[in-house]
């Protein structure tokens, strides 16, 4: 199958790509490193004239921290549908046959759902440290809707938790929370620190998606019959305190400074998990990795590129 795989150098994309060229298919991966701008629509019209893809893996986005979208929300939001609306329109006029799959970040549903089930997803406001990119999100949705209604283009849609391992940035800055905690308490043991500060009590329960779980169900994504314009959650219904995290990556690194949890700053929402249970009706084997196991490599990882 001819597949692109836009935002291909990111921490998804680079893996899911290399995932499907593994798995035979014909695999083009596009990013800003390679010249190529979602946000120009000719040149991605030219770029889907000369490629013909069957199926293209929307992994481009415009993303950072919390504190990164919430001071650059105007163009985080900008940039994010600018991009949608282009490669939808392109598709409708070059390649109205590809199906479309895009990963959304489960930052889009309602900020005070603490269990996120797919029927509730638009019953309320986004959380407003997200403001941007989750309703960008919420947008993809609706985009999506419409394109099938008039153009035909089919799409699978996927809400995806907070996802960590091998392959993110190393500026604890711009990556995911989980690798960031990973990063600076690495810092923290290199620097022979005797106490590692997390902000909040520690108690609140996140639910996070290990890199190879999601580029393992995109890529069995491509063999379902049906299309999925209303998202399903890519789920395991479970999540873990953020003591219970940083005491795993503290016991992968050997650190043994004392963690520090700051109940100062505020914790945000208890729990945030998803529900899976329409996961389990799409995906009924699926099998994730264990979250420690998923720490204990991702701590690895970045022990050999810091």
């Amino acid at each position: 199958m001819r597949i692109l795989v836009l935002g291909g150098h990111g921490f998804i994309g680079r893996r899911l790509a290399a995932a499907l060229a593994a798995d035979g298919h014909e695999v083009q991966a596009r990013s800003r490193r390679d010249g190529f701008d979602l946000a120009d629509l000719e040149l991605t019209r030219r770029l889907l004239t000369g490629l013909r893809p069957e199926a293209i893996f929307h992994c481009a986005a415009h993303v950072g921290s919390l504190h990164y979208v919430s001071t650059h929300a105007a163009a985080v939001f900008h940039d994010n549908t600018q991009m949608a609306l282009n490669l939808y329109r392109a598709v409708a006029e070059v390649c109205p046959s590809a199906r479309l799959i895009n990963p959304l970040s489960n930052c889009s549903y309602p900020g005070e759902a603490d269990v996120q089930r797919e029927p509730e997803w638009l019953h309320g406001e986004v959380h407003e440290s997200v403001l941007s990119s989750g309703n960008a999100k919420r947008m993809v949705y609706y985009l999506a809707r419409c394109y099938a209604k008039q153009y035909h283009v089919r799409t699978l849609n996927f809400l995806v938790p907070n996802a960590f391992g091998p392959g993110d940035y190393t500026d604890p800055t711009r990556t995911h929370a989980l690798n960031g905690m990973i990063i600076r308490m690495l810092q923290a043991q290199r620097q022979g620190r005797a106490e590692f500060e997390i902000w909040g009590t520690g108690r609140p329960l996140r639910e996070w998606g290990y890199v190879d779980d999601l580029v393992a169900i995109l890529r069995h994504s491509l063999t379902l019959e049906t299309d999925l314009t209303y998202p399903v959650n890519i789920a395991q219904n479970r999540g873990y305190s953020i003591r219970e995290s940083a005491e795993l990556i503290a016991k992968a690194l050997g650190y043994e400074g004392r963690l520090f949890f700051n109940a100062s700053y505020q914790d945000g929402a208890s729990r945030k998990v998803l529900d899976d249970h329409r996961f389990r009706q799409v995906f009924p084997d699926f099998r994730f990795i264990d979250h420690e196991e998923g720490i204990r490599r991702t701590v690895e990882y970045y022990r050999s590129v810091l």
